[in-house]
């Protein structure tokens, strides 16, 4: 019986990660549209320090930056806000009548997200890197693929966590997302370095508690700063945390969600 579960969930996870991945590209000037522009908008941080005569490294932090916020969108829309859409279609139903854990849904949406942005990123950081002859000093790969998908592992189940939200709330938690979306770039320093240099030591604590913050710090040091593990060490071991923490939250965020939104009927639309 707990193969079977496995399996079932499994083949879960693999149709929404098939579908996430085909409904995502099945147009290609929005693969265009999707990469294009935000090189548009990283290009005016770029010449804003080129302005003031930034060390050049910061032009790579912009771009990191850029690169990394691409993922964070798709967690905060296509993912945490994924439930609340599909209450709008009248899919939750099926979701939640089917033999599947809800951690399996939410799985094929991440990995099927993370190819796509995956994609979107690549092209990002490679089209950021020629144009703005960004210098790299990248001595580390390891180190870099290590806080890489320890950020978006951490990341991702902090979306998970907020699709419990969206699940019961719906609109009400799609405002909120709205709301945090400016404060989450401001903390976790998306255009700039967060050293206590450049920001208040109280902005940095508040930082702290976005893994992000930690994902983009690491990953400059080692791609930029051309640092290695042995001085990343802290951020890797606050990612493991993070993910460490907020995977078994996120569980238990959905189970309750889930059981208190059938108690009050708060799962499916009402038609007047």
């Amino acid at each position: 019986m707990r193969r079977e579960y496995l399996l079932r969930n499994l083949r879960a996870a693999y149709a929404r990660l098939w579908v996430r991945i085909k409904g995502g590209n099945r147009e290609p000037h929005w693969l265009i549209a999707e990469m294009v522009i935000p090189v548009i908008t990283l290009s005016a941080y770029v010449y804003l320090y080129k302005m003031v005569h930034a060390p050049p490294e910061y032009a790579g932090f912009v771009i990191i930056g850029g690169t990394m916020m691409a993922f964070w969108a798709n967690i905060l829309w296509n993912m945490s806000a994924q439930f609340y859409w599909e209450k709008e279609t009248g899919n939750l139903e099926v979701y939640l009548v089917a033999p599947i854990s809800r951690m399996a849904i939410l799985l094929g949406m991440a990995i099927g997200g993370f190819v796509n942005t995956a994609l979107r990123a690549v092209a990002i950081f490679i089209a950021g890197v020629l144009i703005f002859q960004v210098p790299i000093a990248l001595n580390d790969p390891l180190a870099a693929l290590l806080i890489f998908f320890l950020t978006i592992g951490s990341l991702y189940a902090l979306g998970m966590m907020f699709s419990s939200l969206f699940m019961l709330y719906g609109r009400e938690a799609w405002h909120t997302a709205n709301l945090l979306q400016e404060p989450i770039q401001f903390l976790s320093g998306t255009y700039y370095p967060t050293t206590s240099q450049v920001v208040p030591h109280l902005v940095q604590l508040l930082a702290s508690l976005v893994p992000l913050t930690f994902g983009l710090d690491g990953i400059r040091r080692v791609v930029i700063l051309g640092q290695g593990i042995s001085e990343v060490w802290v951020n890797i071991i606050a990612l493991v945390i993070f993910t460490a923490i907020l995977l078994p939250l996120a569980r238990l965020a959905l189970r309750f969600m889930e059981n208190l939104g059938k108690k009050e009927g708060r799962l499916t639309l009402r038609w007047q």
